[in-house]
């Protein structure tokens, strides 16, 4: 009977997950779809362009349709170091085990991305977690053993997890069960009758749900009427059946990830003070203003990233594609000023609401978009500058790289000495790429095309020359030239 129960947990789980990640992939350029996890994921493929969505980030990955296990380890070792990075800690997770497709691992580490992705970043803004967490959101994650093997209890064994699912509980308590009486003691039987998923959308929408009738139906309907509002009326991927929770022992981790989508459709959380004393649960209002400014921003933010996705894969010359990537940037650089100002910390410990923590999250994506456009371009120059541009973009970022402060001194002063004996390495060559570039710019009537920046960065940047060149050898109005390059005809 317990291995039955433990099956079907393990079913609905798939199901869910699948769900949730087909909901994101839906973004990815091309769109992609999970039929079978345990086998779709096994490439790892799908794992990194779920991972490129979720993080805005481009991530190298081996693709193609004669791929060998070989190439799947390595797209799930790269996807697994990338969430090692972000300071998740997986245990017994490996990528072998993923390329095997063992359920109970796969799962676990859906989860654990999951968990990360969706409900840390939206309930790390609640008033309710930043009283229960510590600075410390590293997500450690123990999958359990193949079915047949000796038995492991699963478990997520993390502190963050528990202040995660007490700030979500809390949250419905608040929003919602405690204004009509309704008892939500967990994330499993308390949803059974639905009553709690209608409460939670007619916090949002009080005019989509009628209380009282609520109260006089069945599960199933409630259920089904709770999904299908949340679908149809605020855009939330409907990730459960109500088969799925009207059973004795409703999957917890399913309705968690479901619960959580409902975060972004809810005015940001602020803590409500009666004469001077906080009360026991936070309540939440609504800064409506502030929320209607954030909201638009953010539709306006994920129509640019789509935007620039296409723009990017469209067919033309290059002169027509730096062009259209210039228009983007303006677009970006307007808006950026409008941004900043939203994004400012509203609580006194830093932490950003709901509406701004997704906004960020947006901006985050266009930004790396728009970085990752840049890059593709001034690779793709012509002659000599293809590989200049290459070359810069990387001295940028090992320039950019963050220097953790240490607490120790004598700490910060090794790890600031490596940091310059690298730089020293990756900059050693920099004079062999001035020499190409001024070789171009002496013979630039030979290449028609150029981007701007390969020469400003040279004249501007510092006023960086090269020993032995003056700025009397270097064009005395580079816009000027570029201009006319650009308009020559190829």
């Amino acid at each position: 009977m317990q291995r039955e129960s433990q099956n079907e947990q393990e079913a609905v789980q798939k199901r869910t997950f699948t769900k949730w990640i087909n909901s994101h992939l839906a973004k990815h350029k091309p769109p992609l779809e999970v039929n079978d996890l345990f086998e779709d994921i096994k490439d790892g493929v799908k794992l990194l362009a779920l991972l490129e969505v979720l993080s805005g980030q481009r991530l190298p990955c081996e693709q193609g349709r004669q791929l060998k296990r070989i190439h799947w380890v390595s797209n799930i070792g790269a996807a697994l170091k990338f969430l090692e990075g972000r300071k998740i800690k997986l245990v017994n997770i490996h990528a072998t085990d993923i390329a095997d497709g063992r359920p109970s691992i796969v799962l676990g580490l859906i989860w654990t991305v999951i968990l990360y992705f969706q409900i840390e970043e939206l309930t790390s803004n609640l008033p309710a977690l930043q009283a229960l967490s510590n600075s410390n959101s590293s997500v450690e994650s123990i999958a359990n053993s193949e079915t047949g093997s000796p038995p492991m209890k699963r478990k997520v064994v993390n502190k963050f997890q528990g202040n995660a699912k007490k700030a979500l509980l809390r949250w419905v308590q608040c929003t919602a069960a405690k204004q009509y009486g309704i008892e939500v003691k967990d994330f499993g039987p308390s949803w059974r009758d639905g009553v709690a998923f209608q409460s939670v959308v007619h916090a949002i929408r009080p005019d989509l749900v009628d209380m009282e009738a609520v109260r006089r139906r069945s599960n199933r309907e409630n259920l089904e009427e709770a999904f299908a509002l949340a679908e149809n009326e605020l855009g939330i991927p409907r990730l459960l059946d109500p088969e799925d929770v009207d059973v004795d022992k409703p999957d917890e981790k399913s309705i968690m990830t479901y619960v959580a989508q409902f975060l972004k459709h809810y005015p940001n959380p602020h803590h409500a003070e009666t004469d001077g004393q906080q009360d026991e649960v936070p309540c939440f209002k609504p800064v409506r203003e502030e929320r209607k400014m954030l909201r638009e921003l953010k539709v306006f933010l994920d129509q640019l990233e789509r935007d620039v996705l296409r723009a990017q894969g469209a067919e033309g010359n290059l002169t027509d594609k730096y062009q259209g990537f210039k228009s983007f940037r303006v677009q970006y650089e307007m808006k950026k000023k409008q941004t900043d100002p939203l994004l400012q910390p509203l609580h006194k410990d830093g932490k950003l609401s709901v509406d701004q923590a997704l906004v960020k999250q947006a901006w985050d994506r266009v930004c790396a978009r728009l970085l990752d456009w840049h890059i593709h371009l001034d690779k793709s120059l012509p002659g000599p500058l293809g590989v200049i541009g290459a070359w810069l973009h990387r001295a940028e970022m090992a320039l950019r790289e963050d220097v953790p402060i240490q607490h120790a001194h004598e700490e910060t002063a090794n790890v600031l000495h490596r940091k310059l004996e690298q730089h020293k390495v990756k900059l050693a060559d920099l004079w062999v790429v001035f020499d190409a570039y001024h070789a171009f710019v002496l013979h630039r009537y030979s290449i028609k095309e150029i981007n701007l920046n390969m020469i400003l960065c040279f004249h501007f940047a510092g006023g960086i020359t090269k020993p032995g060149i003056t700025q009397a050898d270097l064009p005395a109005d580079p816009q000027g030239q570029i201009s006319e390059w650009c308009a020559c005809p190829t």
